[in-house]
């Protein structure tokens, strides 16, 4: 009997690891773990240096530019992962970015321009990646992207992403409603606090973890291998009943009422 959490002979891309702290890096370091080969996106010379040492620690990996602002950079994207590969079975979506001016003032200021920049980057480029990667996509192939608890409650300095985020969380069940039929599933995790570059731009982060660690249910803050076992778990066929979820992995603390 096959084991069903294995990714042997899989391949797959994750899109937006910005360094060895970033949540899409653990996820990658699970998958690869688990036997899955694995295509990374960059943007800019700045990220490309680096995880081109982390890209490079990975027998066959490989990596391309990607800034998912530019339809025709998505493309091109995905052209240059058809020509490694002749499909694919996995896609995690680990992208999101607001204006630090957005951040780090109440909501009810935030720009058009800022709003509409955090949905562009940090939602519908979701979407837009399903709509070049799936064609491309083996039956039972899946799609994973990462939220977090501000797309549900007010978090004090989340602000225009926590909005950006509810977006993103919706987009999971509209996406996998229309690609179910495909055989293609969709499905969030959304990670506790981790000390990552983005989350390093929000406004009392370190309260944050302080809080989360001393009130959550198991009294600690979660990992970056925790949450990568759980989103190696959801894109492996162990998950293949799971599609439109958006999974906790946040030592339980959004099950509270605080």
């Amino acid at each position: 009997m096959s084991n069903p959490f294995s990714m042997a002979g899989k391949k797959g891309v994750v899109l937006g690891v910005a360094n060895k702290r970033s949540i899409g890096w653990g996820i990658a370091e699970a998958l690869a773990g688990a036997g899955a080969q694995l295509g990374f996106s960059y943007q800019g010379d700045k990220i490309k240096d680096k995880i081109t040492p982390l890209v490079g620690s990975l027998d066959g990996a490989f990596m391309l530019p990607l800034d998912v602002t530019d339809d025709a950079q998505v493309d091109a994207f995905f052209d240059g992962v058809k020509e490694r590969w002749d499909g694919i079975d996995f896609v995690v979506h680990s992208i999101a970015f607001a204006k630090s001016d957005d951040l780090n003032q109440d909501f009810v200021r935030t720009s058009r321009e800022g709003f509409a920049l955090a949905h562009d980057i940090s939602a519908y480029s979701l979407t837009r990646v399903c709509q070049a990667a799936t064609p491309m996509m083996k039956p039972g192939g899946s799609v994973l992207t990462v939220s977090y608890l501000g797309g549900e409650r007010v978090v004090q300095g989340y602000n225009v992403m926590g909005v950006a985020k509810a977006a993103l969380e919706m987009s999971v069940r509209y996406l996998a409603n229309d690609l179910g039929p495909s055989g293609i599933r969709v499905n969030a995790v959304s990670a506790g606090p981790v000390n990552t570059l983005a989350a390093r731009g929000i406004s009392g982060f370190t309260d944050i973890l302080q809080h989360v660690a001393e009130k959550a249910p198991l009294r600690r803050n979660v990992t970056l291998d925790q949450i990568g076992g759980a989103g190696a778990f959801l894109l492996s066929d162990a998950a293949a009943g799971i599609t439109g979820e958006v999974v906790h992995v946040d030592s339980g603390y959004h099950i509270l009422g605080m």
